[in-house]
């Protein structure tokens, strides 16, 4: 098991490695990128897998002894065993928005130790904004060179800021979840960012009742805890990580406690 100390370093050493990824990205993001198919009927483009070709070596030197779950490797049929502690990867988190070109996609890589999350990268090399954190050591978010600790908010007054999914909305259920609470506000975004809003303060609660893998939220989640808040499933129980299929249930992002 990683200490608070050692997973600070490796937290560092991981920055370099996403923002090789997010240049790596941008250069696609700014060609005529071809659109296909997998066979789940998710999009993927050169971007998804140049960027976890990258990564993938880059992990392996970093820690050759801890197995890495990643997209595209995954979708290919490449699963290695499972361990105490594992990499989740997601190369390019909000493939959709990369396709809209509205800059709401994101790299993620975290670090699942027993279940939980442990540290987490998520960069927005779009809009420059790259979230990181790790338990028992915090959060922070660096924009234009400049990083700045982050961490969740206790609501405001007026009401609660809510943060829904871009593009796999469900305004039904998110409206029949939210029924009884005060909401001053609701924003939409696009990948994990969401999950970095809630970390960073700027929305306190993200409920996602839909599809979504574990490798779309871990590294979001580690950020999320390492600034004070908390992923459950709906029914309140812990999300955890290492299921068979990867697949999350339905869950709630919280920047503050209670139900």
């Amino acid at each position: 098991m990683t200490t608070a100390a050692s997973r600070l370093e490796l937290l560092e050493d991981l920055l370099p490695v996403v923002r090789q990824a997010g240049a790596l990205i941008m250069e696609i993001y700014a060609t005529d990128f071809e659109v296909r198919g997998k066979e789940d009927a998710s999009p993927v483009t050169a971007a998804d897998e140049k960027a976890e070709a990258l990564i993938l070596p880059a992990l392996a030197e970093l820690t050759s002894e801890i197995p890495v779950i990643a997209e595209e490797a995954v979708a290919a049929g490449r699963v290695p065993a499972i361990a105490e502690r594992f990499w989740l990867v997601d190369p390019l988190d909000g493939t959709r928005e990369f396709i809209s070109r509205n800059g709401e996609f994101t790299v993620n890589i975290g670090l699942v130790e027993h279940g939980q999350p442990v540290l987490g990268v998520v960069f927005a090399p779009a809009l420059d904004r790259l979230f990181a954190g790790a338990i028992s050591g915090g959060a922070f978010v660096e924009k234009d060179g400049v990083r700045q600790p982050i961490s969740v908010r206790k609501p405001p007054d007026e009401g609660l800021t809510i943060v829904a999914s871009r593009s796999h909305g469900d305004p039904a259920a998110l409206e029949a979840f939210l029924q009884g609470r005060r909401v001053a506000h609701q924003r939409s975004a696009g990948s994990s960012l969401k999950l970095c809003l809630v970390a960073a303060g700027e929305a306190d609660l993200y409920p996602r009742l839909g599809r979504t893998m574990e490798w779309d939220i871990a590294a979001g989640h580690a950020v999320l805890a390492a600034a004070g808040g908390r992923i459950t499933r709906v029914d309140g129980e812990p999300l955890t990580y290492g299921k068979p299929d990867f697949a999350n249930p339905h869950f709630v992002a919280w920047g503050f406690a209670g139900t």
